[in-house]
């Protein structure tokens, strides 16, 4: 059984706005999200990198109480999008709850900022009787997914994604297999990491962090850059709500886009080093997948960290699977790296874009690096006619994902 999947709802949390709006007045402005970092966290002065893909609208959450309390930072974005996606969605409660619809969401750590309490707690005489009924609920690995069950009474299939990176995007590649292979009839999809420097601090001390421009934030990260020195941490929440064609159409659901394809692969070596070989195996994946042939895709969302060689081996990658001609879109820019949010962030701002027919350029992309210059680098905003896209995103443990959309028209 092969069945269409389509997106009918989509919602997203970023450090350049929540709405379609202020998003696009933001990426077509040239507006970066990137701030200085939270200097009152102990961790952050012992970093060297100074700035954050900050969030920095208050949100006013409208959670019942007994739902709070399961909740930590993250959780609250993850069920924020999923209440916008869902309502987008007109999914109806008897439908959430029928055990046809299921989450597939995920997030770097759980809350690390809780776990982080924990285990200060749990150093100080008398610690384990200081911990609270609920506090491994906020910080367990799969607290995005069950906290979005809980709200909204989902019964279906859970399934939790824990890859880093590749997080969001593994959570809609396997949503979609869920739905085209007849086991859901509609998944809620996505990933979310909250502000917290336990990350910037990893990254740091792997020499990744962008460090060069902690008195211009505005001005790092750089993907594909000749002056890129590193990534630079976010934060955010994605929410996709993928629903089964016909289900779709019989309810009269505003369709946004069509999932089409779906690649994910392990590079089966170094934790941590790219690999050009296992990008482009994964990328050819999704392209087949899809059914589609490299010269059908009209633009490619990039993963681009801005890491030293990791934009090197993807841009090779792209360049062996897409020629020359294939414009390439690196979104983190504006954002920094919002970790397990990232791939399902990347996609909400591409339904947006493909909607008004219009592309964002490379935010810091002033000059090629003359190792990445073998793409067509997207380096001025344009009208563009976008039926295909690609998203790929790419973790440490060489997970390695390419998710396929098509415009439905």
């Amino acid at each position: 059984m092969n069945r269409r999947v389509v997106i009918t709802g989509a919602a997203a949390i970023t450090p350049i706005g929540r709405t379609e709006d202020r998003i696009m007045d933001n990426l077509l402005g040239g507006v970066s999200g990137v701030r200085p970092i939270r200097s009152d966290d102990l961790l952050a002065r012992q970093v060297h990198c100074g700035v954050f893909g900050t969030v920095d609208e208050e949100i006013e959450y409208d959670f019942p109480r007994r739902n709070r309390k399961t909740m930590g930072p993250v959780s609250f974005y993850a069920c924020q999008v999923a209440t916008e996606a869902l309502a987008q969605s007109g999914l109806t409660e008897d439908v959430l709850t029928s055990g046809r619809v299921g989450v597939a969401y995920g997030s770097t750590h759980g809350s690390p900022t809780v776990q982080r309490d924990l285990y200060l707690i749990l150093g100080r005489e008398g610690g384990l009787r200081r911990i609270g009924a609920t506090d491994y609920l906020k910080s367990m690995v799969h607290t995005t997914a069950v906290n979005i069950t809980r709200l909204f009474g989902i019964t279906g299939r859970v399934i939790s994604s824990g890859t880093a990176c590749t997080t969001s995007a593994q959570a809609i590649g396997f949503g979609y297999e869920a739905i085209r292979f007849g086991r859901q009839e509609a998944m809620v999809c996505g990933g979310a990491d909250e502000y917290d420097t336990t990350t910037v601090a990893v990254f740091d001390s792997l020499l990744a962090c962008s460090t060069r421009w902690n008195d211009r934030p505005e001005s790092t990260p750089r993907p594909f850059d000749v002056q890129r020195d590193g990534l630079v941490v976010g934060e955010g929440a994605s929410a996709l709500v993928l629903e089964e064609l016909e289900h779709a159409r019989r309810r009269g659901a505003q369709i946004l886009a069509e999932v089409i394809g779906f690649g994910c692969s392990n590079n089966g070596g170094d934790m941590i080093l790219p690999n050009a070989a296992g990008v482009r195996r994964t990328l050819l994946m999704g392209i087949e997948d899809a059914r589609l042939s490299p010269d059908d895709v009209d633009l490619v969302s990039a993963h681009a960290t801005a890491t030293p060689m990791g934009d090197v081996v993807e841009a090779r990658a792209i360049a062996d699977v897409y020629g020359g001609s294939t414009p390439v879109l690196a979104l983190k820019g504006y954002m920094g790296h919002t970790m397990g949010a990232c791939g399902g962030i990347e996609t909400v701002l591409l339904l947006h874009m493909m909607k008004r027919g219009v592309v964002t350029r490379s935010l810091n992309l002033d000059e090629v690096d003359p190792r990445c210059a073998m793409v067509n680098h997207v380096t001025q905003v344009a009208e563009m006619d976008l039926r295909v896209v690609s998203v790929q995103n790419f973790a440490f443990g060489g997970v390695n994902t390419c998710l396929m959309y098509r415009r439905f028209d």
